[in-house]
């Protein structure tokens, strides 16, 4: 038996995304937006049609899974509560001109966003079952029975916030009594219904308040109709504790994850004792190197477990990434033999589970099966993957972090940059128009020469300069207009790392990334954003910030190579920003960010593996810089994540300047950094670029103000939460205006006083 958690549903050529985006600009009616998502569900049963026998439904969206259970449960904030349908969906999405959207976070440690449920006390809930039950009858029209993919009620409640303070686990019996409802609903759909919970809150070091959650729900679940089998599904670390609970219910099988979960083979032996079937992720569902089948089928093997209690699965849903390899034309053959993407991957599942039940494998299957054991040979012994340059400098570091303290920086750059008090600024990127995007893509296809390519980017920095000095920021920044994505620019200079033609993954909504994939060691051979920077420095006499992407943002959103030891591929990384940082640096750029929007995202889910993780990132970072002098100022910015478990990682960082994302989550996170009393300066986002609405004077006035409840004046830099590519001109100059506005209004109360 076969199954996956999941399926990618954004289209292996991004159809969903372009469908979304056009709706939004009100080019098409949300009956044609329909008509592209029913389409894209359609082909990817149909894709998993012949190979996986648990195949997924629910597990498509319109933005985020999150937010389909929030209208799951119909338990939406009140404040949405005067739209209705797909317009009060997008609101809490995206927000519109009198709605903010809701907070948005890492889902656990992966580059996907979701959105942050708000939970009352005593909160209500009503069940609101319509896009399931369309969903399972397209899946019967094409002569499947498919599984339910729905987000448990556990993890549901442990991933919400409360909105008066308010625990939202204290609300898991209503939220079990909603849960019943719909599996009583769910139960006429078929003669045999299969669900699937996902519960990976179950892997994070589980609290004694959610194991008692979790024994309640399961307890219950189970017991409500008959012809109903549950599946509870976690990934990404290991769920031993939870295994303990779940053995002892009437759930018909456990999903664990035995990629990044080692550990789970501790469970091994109690599901083997139970009625209990073992739902294997055996296959990596987040990485895209191809499996070694042969060990694949050697570890299924050895497991002490009858073969008939055993399902061969994905780690986790295949939404981590890309679809297909089959557009992949100019890749180099052998580096593409290596690899596996989604629909591959259903190839391997199958394969190893027919070899592992000692079947025959047809023609086909045969000829995959030989040439996954020639590509896995090549990879061991191929010439490509090293650089002995790259390998002894490592091995011989000296340079690993910055000869002064931040005391003694920050004096220095005082005198030097000379910033007024709640100094302006934003993070880095301005609107990526059609006009930049086909500016790179003709220059990327040949249509036309690197001189008018060049030219053309200069008139967007002109652009973007003249807009910054008008506005009145106080740091400018040169707009990213030559970069396609914050880590793939950067990538593509490196040797040792290789990019995809259509390898996108969703990041959220219709934000999609193309990670490159990291195969040999990285070396940096010639500059990367010098020139850009200069540029755009000489056209005014403001400061302009350099802007790079940090070692362990590149890493942790990239598909990073599984033959070396992390640590080692990290500091690689570093080295070839910190010779960036130099050259900027000997340009004469005064202030250079260095981001770490993934910092957080890549921390373990279990404690016990913290302390390494902060070890060798931190270390990176601090390698990175370390060739920074006292005058150049190091800022760096992280978004969407708590803190409040990580500031002494952040603190030893040693940034001058670090900007985080405050606006939709008020003071919350900002509260992190004044109870951990943090001493250098900190940017804080006052309004929110994941939405289209243009925020007042007066609503940054008072985000400002709330800020200043936390943090003095002189250590507060003000801006907006993230980059503002994704928006568009008419957008961001008004917001900036206000956002200048603003500050100066507050600026001139708190010289007053």
């Amino acid at each position: 038996m076969t199954y996956i958690h999941g399926f990618p549903r954004i289209g292996e050529k991004r159809e969903l995304k372009f469908a979304l985006e056009k709706y939004w600009n009100k080019e098409i009616d949300f009956d044609e937006l329909e008509s592209v998502a029913k389409e894209l569900r359609v082909r990817h049963l149909n894709y998993q049609k012949e190979k996986i026998d648990f195949i997924s439904i629910n597990d498509f969206s319109y933005y985020d899974s999150m937010i389909d259970t929030i209208v799951m449960l119909g338990c939406e904030p009140k404040e949405y509560r005067d739209l209705d349908g797909i317009d009060r969906y997008f609101a809490m999405a995206r927000g519109d001109k009198n709605h903010k959207a809701l907070p948005m976070i890492k889902w656990l440690n992966t580059n996907y966003h979701y959105f942050v449920p708000q939970i009352e006390p005593n909160q209500e809930f009503s069940p609101n079952l319509d896009k399931i039950i369309k969903e399972y009858q397209e899946a019967k029209d094409l002569g499947i029975t498919p599984k339910i993919n729905i987000i448990g009620p556990v993890t549901f409640l442990s991933f919400s916030r409360g909105t008066k303070g308010n625990d939202p686990l204290d609300e898991i019996k209503a939220a079990v009594d909603a849960y019943i409802e719909i599996l009583k609903t769910i139960s006429k759909l078929d003669e045999k219904v299969t669900i699937q919970f996902d519960e990976p809150a179950l892997v994070k070091d589980p609290t004694k308040k959610e194991l008692e959650a979790l024994k309640y729900a399961y307890e219950r679940l189970p017991k409500v109709a008959k012809n109903i089998d549950i599946f509870v599904s976690t990934y990404f670390e290991h769920a031993l504790e939870a295994v303990d609970i779940l053995v002892d219910t009437e759930i018909k099988g456990i999903g664990l994850d035995f990629i990044y979960g080692a550990k789970n083979i501790e469970a091994i032996k109690k599901i083997a004792n139970s009625d209990k079937l073992l739902v294997a992720g055996v296959v990596d569902g987040r990485n895209i190197w191809i499996s070694d089948i042969d060990e694949k089928v050697k570890f299924l093997n050895s497991l002490e477990i009858d073969k008939d209690k055993v399902i061969v699965a994905s780690s986790c849903s295949l939404l981590h990434v890309p679809y297909t390899l089959k557009y992949e034309e100019k890749m180099d053959k052998n580096i593409k033999s290596w690899l596996s993407f989604a629909l591959e991957k259903l190839d391997e599942i199958k394969i190893i589970d027919k070899l592992y039940r000692n079947q025959s494998l047809d023609e086909e299957e045969q000829k995959l099966y030989e040439a996954n054991i020639e590509a896995n040979q090549t990879r061991k012994i191929s010439t490509q993957i090293h650089n002995q340059e790259v390998q002894k400098r490592v091995q011989n570091l000296t340079l690993t972090q910055r000869d002064t303290n931040f005391k003694e920086r920050l004096k220095i750059q005082h005198e030097i940059l000379k910033y007024p008090i709640l100094p302006t600024t934003t993070i880095g990127s301005f609107p990526q128009t059609k006009e930049v995007r086909k500016t790179r893509r003709d220059y990327k296809n040949g249509l036309i020469s690197k001189d008018e390519y060049e030219k053309k980017i200069k008139e967007f920095i002109d652009y973007c300069i003249k807009v910054q000095e008008e506005i009145g920021l106080d740091i400018l920044v040169h707009g990213e207009f030559e970069r396609n994505d914050m880590v793939e620019y950067f990538a593509e200079f490196l040797e040792g790392v290789t990019f995809s033609q259509n390898g996108w993954v969703q990041s959220y909504g219709s934000r999609c990334v193309k990670p490159p994939i990291i195969f040999g060691d990285i070396n940096r051979p010639k500059p990367m954003s010098v020139d850009w920077i200069t540029y755009a420095q000489s056209k005014t006499k403001k400061i302009v910030k350099g802007m790079l992407t940090g070692p362990v943002t590149m890493i942790n959103w990239s598909f990073v190579r599984d033959d070396l030891k992390r640590e080692f591929v990290y500091k690689q990384m570093a080295l070839a920003i910190s010779d960036e940082i130099k050259d900027l640096q000997d340009a004469g750029i005064k202030i250079i960010q260095v981001d770490e929007a993934a910092f957080k995202e890549g921390y373990p889910l279990r404690s016990e593996n913290k302390d390494e993780y902060e070890r060798v990132t931190v270390e990176s970072f601090k390698i990175a810089t370390a060739v920074a002098k006292a005058k150049t100022q190091i800022h760096t910015h992280m978004c969407y994540s708590d803190f409040n478990d990580i500031m002494p990682a952040i603190d030893a960082l040693d940034a001058d300047v670090i900007s985080i994302e405050t606006a939709r989550n008020g003071n919350r996170i900002l509260e992190a950094f004044k109870t951990y009393d943090y001493q250098k300066e900190i940017g804080v986002g006052v309004y929110d670029i994941h939405s289209p609405r243009v925020p007042s004077v007066e609503e940054i006035e008072k985000e400002i103000e709330d800020r200043l409840k936390v943090f003095p004046p002189n250590r507060l830099w003000i801006n907006p939460d993230c980059g503002l590519k994704t928006r568009k001109w008419e957008e961001v100059i008004p917001s900036l205006t206000n956002m200048v506005k603003a500050t100066l209004n507050i600026r001139k109360r708190v010289i007053k006083l």
